[in-house]
């Protein structure tokens, strides 16, 4: 498990973090968010061992960070892949394997294995500065991975890639979750993070504002948005007279043939509820919660835009 406690860092007189927590589950793909100036790029290269903290620890089990063998636990991929003119994909992957003290037969195999996880095995003999980028970001991936890490921290992998690279890598990445590895990767495609990543932390103001099981979140924004209700065939009257009394109504919108509801009660209350128009001879052809997202969540967190309880829609009137 990967835990940050207290964190903190001052350049002159800002202070980027302030006593910044962070628990990363082993195995977990984590997606780490927050708007600009937030934090999350300092807080990566203190991860990895590239900056010096103020304040506070990061600890991989009983390792902290800063101790020796540290940098052994983690791979990096940064948000910019660097300048190596004149080196070969292979040459490329056999330097860095020689950082970590792998030469010889044993690099070689070990570079070749890697190249063909990411596929790259037919890129051997091509330049780097002549790759694509999508191809330039794999092959740092591999690096990454070439001394065998537990936590892989990524920042902004997926940047500037094209649609079908950006899901070659997000299969990639779900493939090593598999294999067990754990991953911290910073984005600002909240979207695709809500639909790869276990677990979420939302950073603002050098802080964690947020963090859990992504599902569990998302699961509670979903509990606090409106159930709109579709009726066939009229009888719209009836279902407001049933619905102006009923306790966990709170406000009520008609949008065309949809009623917007901000409901308060629990799956089990709207059960009861949906029974109730039933039984009221209503024709009721949809009767679903709106659902939530990761965007709509970090807006409302990062303070950024102020969000009504019913989305979309107009008219919308007190009880």
């Amino acid at each position: 498990m990967l835990e940050i406690r207290g964190l903190k860092k001052t350049f002159g007189k800002y202070q980027v973090l302030n006593g910044l927590d962070m628990t990363v589950p082993d195995g977990s793909l984590y997606g780490f968010v927050g708007p600009n100036g937030a934090g999350k790029t300092t807080t990566i290269k203190i991860m990895v061992g590239l900056l010096q903290a103020d304040g506070g620890s990061v600890r991989l089990g009983e390792t902290l960070s800063g101790a020796e063998g540290w940098k052994r636990h983690i791979g990096y991929v940064p948000d910019f892949f660097g300048v190596y003119d004149n080196l070969k994909v292979a040459e490329y992957m056999e330097f860095f394997a020689a950082c970590y003290g792998l030469e010889g037969l044993r690099a070689r195999k070990r570079c070749a294995a890697l190249l063909e996880q990411i596929g790259l095995e037919d890129k051997v003999d091509f330049y780097v500065e002549g790759l694509s980028k999508g191809m330039q970001q794999r092959l740092c991936l591999a690096r990454a991975l070439i001394h065998d890490p537990e936590v892989l921290i990524l920042d902004e992998p997926m940047a500037g890639l094209d649609p079908r690279t950006r899901f070659e890598f997000k299969e990639t990445l779900k493939d090593l979750r598999e294999q067990g590895k754990t991953i911290v990767m910073s984005s600002h495609v909240l979207s695709e993070l809500s639909e790869l990543c276990t677990d979420v932390g939302i950073m603002d103001q050098g802080r964690m504002a947020l963090t859990g099981n992504i599902r569990d979140i998302l699961s509670q924004v979903n509990s606090s948005n409106p159930i709109v209700i579709t009726l066939f065939g009229g009888g719209t009257d009836r279902a407001l007279n049933i619905l102006k009394s009923h306790p966990y109504v709170h406000t009520i919108t008609v949008k065309d043939q949809d009623i917007i509801v901000r409901f308060t009660g629990d799956r089990q209350d709207e059960a009861v509820l949906l029974q109730q128009l039933i039984d009221a001879g209503l024709l009721v052809s949809s009767f679903t919660r709106e659902q939530g997202s990761l965007e709509s969540l970090f807006m409302q967190i990062t303070g950024r835009e102020e969000e009504r309880t019913v989305l979309k829609y107009e008219n919308e009137s007190g009880l």
